[in-house]
């Protein structure tokens, strides 16, 4: 199926991570994946960031971007064709929750929707405390509003709590979009 005319598809935010491995190269591999998909198309890409392990501190850090996508997909078929990347990059969902990942495909936000159904809630339930969803995110829609806290990404990433996160640029080059970055 192709992507459908601009007037039909929708906009949708997907956070990448990984910390096993080469992990530029998978979230890299994250965003061919998505891209080699007609139904989705990566309009823009943020700087990559590394950043401390949440949730589980024994593992080593993750690296950490967003793409932000174009697609004619509704919201269950695109986090389906994200969990096909993952299985396909060799994703072990093990017992560890917050576990190490060779890739992890997060969809956080789809158009300005509030969805939450036992496979996917939309806004992501945790993007709004972590910095490592929160400053890739503000390198490509900043002022984009979380539908359920009425907040811009820039207003969420100013929070006194997500400053103290580690949460670094690397000199990595996102994918290649021949996007302009600009950093906030």
């Amino acid at each position: 199926m192709n992507i459908s005319p601009l007037t039909e598809n929708k906009t949708a935010y997907i956070a990448v991570g990984a910390n096993l491995g080469d992990r530029e190269a998978a979230c890299r591999q994250g965003a061919e994946m998505l891209s080699g998909n007609p139904d989705i198309r990566i309009f823009a890409h943020s700087f990559y960031y590394e950043t401390a392990p949440m949730g589980y501190d024994d593992q080593p850090w993750f690296v950490n971007a967003v793409f932000g996508v174009e697609t004619g997909l509704d919201p269950e078929q695109l986090l389906a064709r994200l969990k096909e990347a993952e299985n396909r990059a060799g994703r072990d969902r093990g017992t560890i929750r917050f576990g190490p990942r060779v890739l992890d495909l997060d969809l956080i936000f789809y158009k300005n929707e509030i969805i939450h159904t036992p496979d996917l809630v939309v806004p992501h339930p945790r993007m709004h405390q972590r910095a490592f969803v929160l400053r890739p995110l503000a390198d490509i829609a900043p002022e984009l509003i979380h539908p359920k806290l009425g907040r811009s990404v820039r207003d969420l990433l100013a929070d006194p709590a997500i400053a103290d996160q580690d949460c670094k640029r690397l000199n990595f080059k996102p994918y290649n979009l021949n996007l302009e970055l600009r950093s906030f």
